[in-house]
């Protein structure tokens, strides 16, 4: 699989306000956080067709469009080595009881892989008829590796829930958010039955909290499910990838694949105009100027304030 990608990460600065207890049975699950927002953030990776990271591009290279409207860049770094936050998803419902092994071993192999204990941050969750917090922020990799083979199997599946309680509790804590890189890797079927969130208020948490998603699917029968979709949905609309590995030692290189990417980024910075408060999506591009040589590869979008 070729990681020649330019990930364009866009959010806004916020300060949030939201209560952090799940909705009551029965209520409205919708959500709004309460934000001021006055400029946009984006970090992104570019490399060209062969995989290889572009590093020594300006900010004159860069052109930002906002609904098809040139935005003005007010502030441009080059960023290497940032620290990651991370969370890593590992479904422990029924569904995938043949598989479970398999998600162990990949989950282990990627924290073994991408994390530096002195610089990086993980969570693990796992997720059956609702999401656990198994192990809290940390960069202790046989802390992370003990928790995760304390895991069982048995139950349905919250798989929107966890990616929403990751996202709110977790990964959206540590500030100033551009100091740090988020990402999820989720391991599962792609199954939901159980989420009292939604697909689309999970991704739009995630959205929210700057995060990239990687989805590991434990499907191996080489026929799409429609957990297989769903899966390729979250990383497509956050600029991640997915998987479809037939057994945990095929990720490997997949692994430093993506710790590379996660390590080599742009930071630009710019105020949208015009400014909207209405709550909405707004659609963002990135382009790298007179380079078709560079493949584009992006979520395009953040969330706009709402007025108090």
């Amino acid at each position: 699989m070729k990681y020649a990608a330019l990930f364009a990460v866009m959010s806004a600065f916020v300060f949030a306000q939201e209560t952090k207890q799940p909705p009551a049975e029965g209520e409205d699950t919708g959500t709004r956080l309460s934000v001021d927002v006055t400029r946009v953030q984006l970090l992104f990776t570019v490399s060209d067709k062969k995989g290889r990271f572009v590093t020594d591009l300006s900010k004159d290279d860069f052109e930002v469009l906002e609904s098809k409207r040139s935005q003005k860049i007010i502030e441009f770094t080059a960023e290497t080595d940032l620290p990651l936050r991370l969370a890593i998803l590992i479904d422990t419902s029924n569904s995938i009881r043949d598989r479970f092994r398999f998600q162990q071993e990949a989950a282990t192999d990627f924290i073994n892989t991408v994390i530096r204990p002195k610089e990086d941050r993980a969570i693990i969750v796992s997720f059956d008829t609702a999401p656990e917090l198994v192990a809290d922020l940390t960069g202790d990799v046989d802390k992370l590796n003990a928790a995760i083979h304390s895991l069982r199997p048995g139950g349905g599946t919250s798989l929107y829930d966890a990616i929403f309680f990751a996202c709110r509790d977790k990964l959206m804590q540590d500030q100033p958010r551009f100091k740090f890189r988020r990402a999820m890797v989720i391991l599962t079927d792609g199954e939901d039955n159980q989420s009292r969130y939604t697909r689309d208020q999970a991704l739009e948490m995630a959205h929210k909290a700057d995060t990239v998603i990687y989805a590991i699917s434990t499907n191996r029968s080489g026929i799409d499910t429609d957990g297989d979709k769903i899966l390729k949905y979250f990383a497509e609309q956050t600029g991640g990838l997915e998987f479809f590995p037939f057994k945990a030692q095929d990720l490997s290189q997949s692994f430093e694949n993506i710790a590379n990417e996660l390590r080599h980024q742009y930071n630009v910075l710019y105020r949208p105009e015009p400014l909207k408060t209405d709550g909405l999506y707004h659609p963002v591009d990135v382009k790298v100027r007179g380079r078709k040589d560079l493949i584009v590869r992006a979520r395009h979008g953040y969330y706009a304030p709402v007025p108090q």
